[in-house]
């Protein structure tokens, strides 16, 4: 079965990868492949078939996989191989890459690129970047715009370019399986089946090997900083605070995680939490918060010095949801406020404020989930922030899906609804980066918005039942 598992993958892996060589996101815009187009492009039915059947195999593998798992080694190299065919091809599940090309070139030319958008400081391959993106200021954080400054400077061309992002990547992910180890053992689970869930996802080789999305060097930092919060937990004397030296340790690359992207500042007060003995006061959470997020911000202002850049990408962040789709709740609730209100012959304008209600609701989530986590589970409670940060978020990607999966499969019981929101999610981009939510947004709006009320009416009733028994 282990045999079956690893080579059925790869063939799965090679198919993706014909997909991609044939309709991946392509250097030059204006071919990209819709679903009006794919099967009358020139590449007929091919391309098409081996998406599908590449990721049918690729998802099938991981899912049976998960049972067969004899040793982290196995898992690693298992996913590794499943990476490799995706190396050599065009870029998977969306053009971000070519974006985080030229805001590198911006930044190696000694440009500010929280300014404004690339199209102002001469990329040469502009032609690459989504007209989205062009006119917007990076929205990531001074140590991802220094790497991908670096990228530039020692590629000579897009295709060096492209190369030195994946390398990033990389060295990301492999952050993030020492990292998912050693936390695995800290909360008692199956390092080898941790590892194998994580990054034999399909999301990972897609989107975050072939895409190289910086969300892989974010969540390895992050499953780092995590896991030395919880080597010093072990270290620690039963009932004592972490000591002063290992907390430094895990809030520096915490705060480089937050210098990759600003969303990864959910994790740090569950950081300081699992810090604590499970159950401590509040006044004893003062030394650990101080200390962990000096460790942080010091990470934080050094990449900022060296990088030559503030903290301008939270300028970049309010351009973050110019995506509007019904992959985010939020969203979806707000387009389908709009979608009866037209059939009602009105002209509504829901989504801006739907938006700013899912932040309110991440807000008291956020502070619910923390509370709670004092009594127990504080890394848990991490994991549990990052999936509230992405349903609350305004967009939604696919990737984003990686972000909670990784700590979730290291610190909880496996949930079967999450590994299957994460397969789903491998299907919602075609090779060349279309998402199928654009295609088909006021139903799919409607259909989440009637889930989330079925949920919601499922909840209270659960409440007052729980009350009534009680």
């Amino acid at each position: 079965m282990r045999a079956l598992v690893r080579w059925g993958g790869l063939a799965g892996s090679l198919l993706i990868a014909v997909a991609a060589h044939l309709g991946g996101s392509p250097f030059a815009r204006g071919t990209t492949v819709t679903p009006g187009s794919i099967l009358t492009g020139s590449q007929g039915v091919v391309m098409p078939l081996c998406w599908v059947a590449g990721l049918a195999a690729v998802s099938c593998a991981w899912w049976f996989g998960r049972h067969h798992v004899p040793s982290t080694r196995w898992a690693v190299v298992t996913a590794g191989l499943w990476s490799l065919p995706l190396l050599p091809v065009l870029p998977l599940g969306s053009e971000d890459i070519y974006s985080y090309a030229c805001q590198g070139f911006v930044q190696h030319a000694g440009g500010d690129p929280y300014a404004g958008g690339v199209q102002s400081f001469g990329c040469p391959w502009l032609e690459s970047v989504s007209t989205t993106w062009r006119a917007s200021p990076a929205p990531y954080g001074p140590l991802f715009l220094l790497l991908a400054g670096w990228a530039v400077a020692l590629g000579s061309s897009l295709t060096g370019v492209i190369a030195g992002l994946r390398i990033i990547a990389l060295i990301g992910l492999a952050v993030l399986a020492a990292g998912l180890a050693r936390l695995a053992r800290h909360c008692g689970r199956d390092p080898g089946r941790v590892v194998w869930t994580v990054l034999a996802c399909p999301l990972v080789p897609i989107h975050l090997v072939s895409g190289a999305h910086n969300d892989a060097l974010m969540v390895g930092l992050l499953v780092l900083g995590l896991a030395l919060v919880a080597a010093g937990r072990d270290a620690a004397a039963p009932g004592a605070v972490v000591a002063t030296p290992a907390l430094v340790l895990a809030g520096v690359p915490l705060g480089l995680a937050v210098a990759v992207k600003a969303t990864a500042v959910v994790v740090l007060p569950f950081a300081v939490l699992a810090a604590v003995p499970a159950g401590s006061p509040l006044r004893s959470l003062w030394r650990p918060a101080t200390v962990v997020g000096a460790g942080a911000a010091g990470a934080v202002a050094l990449v900022s010095v060296v990088s030559g850049r503030g903290v301008g990408w939270v300028a970049g962040l309010l351009r973050s949801g110019d995506t509007v789709a019904w992959t985010s709740p939020s969203t979806a609730v707000g387009l389908a406020v709009e979608s009866v209100a037209r059939l009602a012959g009105a002209r509504v304008a829901a989504v801006p404020v739907t938006r700013i209600l899912g932040v309110v609701v991440l807000a008291v989530l956020l502070a619910v989930l923390w509370w709670r986590a004092r009594a127990g589970g504080a890394l848990a409670g991490a994991g549990l922030a990052l999936a509230a940060t992405v349903l609350c978020a305004p967009v939604f990607h696919p990737w984003y899906a990686t972000w909670p999966l990784a700590v979730l499969a290291a610190t909880r019981r496996e949930s079967r609804r999450l590994l299957g929101c994460c397969a789903f999610a491998g299907t919602l981009t075609l090779p060349a980066g279309y998402n199928w939510a654009l295609f088909t947004k006021v139903p799919g709006a409607l259909v989440v918005t009637a889930a989330l009320g079925a949920l919601l009416v499922v909840a209270v009733r659960e409440r007052r039942a729980r009350r009534v028994s009680a």
